[in-house]
């Protein structure tokens, strides 16, 4: 009976130490590391009994610390004795993955809509330049009848001003020849004409 009563002192004063060795604290909203699901105990050391364990990504709320281990309040309001080192005060990856889900549909919804107005973009730009392109085409076919036409034009002038020198050669070859004729002429006449006998005067007196 004196061992028995012994041994309940001893537990006592074990449950007071551990009282007095945790800390009331209130933190916000923890999750259970992602690398792990871990045993959870019904008290704060090792040497308490496991009765359960928390999956990995599990939103608890710690109550209160000793040692190594917290008291945390899980998702079915069990309130149970975690390794501090389980807990972490990022939004564990399974909470975090409906909001990423959405993110990542958000985000290929504006990506959807930018490729589409960048390929309506891009079929008008690329409209524009068949476009022009086909304009270019156009002038350089024009240039090219304008040029053969001037390349004409310029054969024909230059045809045009021969016959026109030519022309111009013979008018005054003519010119020559008729003032020269005309010149001759004259000359001729001026040297016949003293030579010619002349008319006696009749004499109409009477003797």
């Amino acid at each position: 009976m004196r061992t028995f009563n012994s041994v309940m002192l001893g537990l006592s004063l074990a449950t007071l130490t551990l009282g007095a060795k945790a800390q009331e604290t209130t933190d916000p909203e923890l999750w259970v590391s992602d690398e792990l699901t871990t045993f959870v105990r019904s008290g704060p050391t090792d040497g308490y009994r496991i009765i359960g364990t928390l999956t990995a990504g599990d939103p608890v709320e710690r109550l209160e610390t000793s040692g190594d281990y917290s008291l945390v309040e899980g998702p079915g309001g069990d309130q149970v004795w975690i390794l501090s080192s389980n807990l972490q005060q990022e939004k564990s990856a399974t909470a975090q993955l409906p909001v990423l889900q959405e993110r990542v549909e958000t985000l290929s919804d504006e990506l959807e809509g930018i490729s589409e107005q960048w390929k309506g973009r891009l079929a008008s730009t690329t409209d524009a330049l068949e476009q022009r392109e086909a304009r270019i085409v156009d002038l350089e076919s024009r240039n090219e009848v304008l040029q053969d036409q001037y390349s004409e034009s310029q054969e024909r002038l230059r045809g045009l001003q021969a016959r026109l020198d030519t022309q111009e050669e013979d008018l005054l070859l003519r010119y020559f020849m008729y003032g020269g004729g005309v010149a001759g002429g004259g000359l001729l006449v001026g040297l016949i004409v003293p030579h010619l006998p002349r008319r006696r005067k009749k004499n109409d007196r009477w003797f």
